[in-house]
């Protein structure tokens, strides 16, 4: 059994172990109403089905999920930054997404270790771009305030880490002077190459600072980077390539970054998966953080 199927056993239990069996059938279903043709599943498929074949001549990926609400506002978001570097949506329902497929669709997790810096820069570009979109008047983003409900929950987590996120979550919420729209998942596997250009995937849809965006992308591919030799030194050049690129305080992206990481930790114990790599990773950014 895959990291795939684990992950919806984990999270969904029998709800999940059912709508494994069913996704040839949806998946048959939903081709054939939609005219798609040659699907197959991508390679890394984490808490989605998705699938890349042709409508037509035209390229597709079909993504099926369990979560609607999540897939719903994936739908709002990318429909947000649809002007602003992200990918087309073609068709949307109940648990259902087809979108443009990017081409050849390398992701940004193929640069690293050797060309982390150079990845870094494409990021900075792609989220110059993706921030320059509006929020929506009719939007129900969440801030990212509402995770403060999550991180003052008890945790099998050392308290110490618990006690500075709870703390610098609040010190980032009461001095941040600016919310945008952001795309709240941004890490390699989220930023394919298109062409000459790069498109930007899987969206969560989240209001709050510039600095939190790029946490996400600094802790990761998680389990490449805790497993590589210099790590630390990895994370530090990001941290300072993304504030003199973005214009961002390198602290203010240093606390997210480990408010994020004990995020992370939290919502790994919450969908019953594995935390290793958070927790390895919560002592690094421990030290970077005061």
């Amino acid at each position: 059994m895959g990291s795939f199927e684990n992950n919806i056993l984990n999270i969904y239990g029998n709800q999940g172990e059912i709508w494994l069996k069913s996704l040839p059938n949806l998946a048959l279903d939903i081709a054939q109403k939609y005219k798609l043709s040659k699907l197959v599943p991508v390679d890394n498929l984490s808490y989605n089905y998705v699938l890349k074949g042709f409508q037509g001549d035209y390229s597709v990926i079909l993504k099926l999920g369990l979560d609607n609400a999540a897939l719903k506002q994936e739908h709002a978001a990318l429909k947000a930054f649809s002007k602003f570097g992200a990918a087309k949506v073609f068709a949307e329902e109940d648990g259902v997404l087809l979108l443009e497929q990017a081409l050849p669709g390398t992701s940004l997790k193929s640069y690293f270790p050797q060309n982390d810096q150079k990845a870094t820069r494409i990021a900075c570009n792609v989220i110059k771009l993706l921030h320059q979109a509006p929020i929506p008047e009719s939007s129900n983003f969440p801030h990212v305030n509402k995770y403060f409900e999550t991180i003052n929950k008890d945790y099998n987590i050392p308290m110490q880490y618990i006690n500075k996120a709870r703390r610098m979550f609040g010190q980032l919420i009461q001095t941040s002077d600016k919310s945008i729209l952001l795309h709240g998942d941004l890490h390699h596997d989220n930023i394919l190459q298109n062409g000459k250009n790069w498109l930007v995937i899987d969206p969560k849809g989240t209001i709050g600072e510039p600095a939190y965006e790029v946490a996400t992308f600094i802790y990761n591919p998680i389990h490449e980077l805790i497993n590589t030799d210099g790590a630390k030194d990895i994370i530090k050049k990001r941290i300072t390539t993304f504030a003199k690129l973005l214009s961002l305080p390198e602290i203010r992206i240093a606390n997210w970054c480990f408010v994020k990481v004990i995020l992370g930790w939290i919502w790994n114990i919450e969908d019953n998966l594995d935390p290793d790599c958070f927790e390895k990773l919560a002592g690094s950014f421990d030290e970077l953080t005061p």
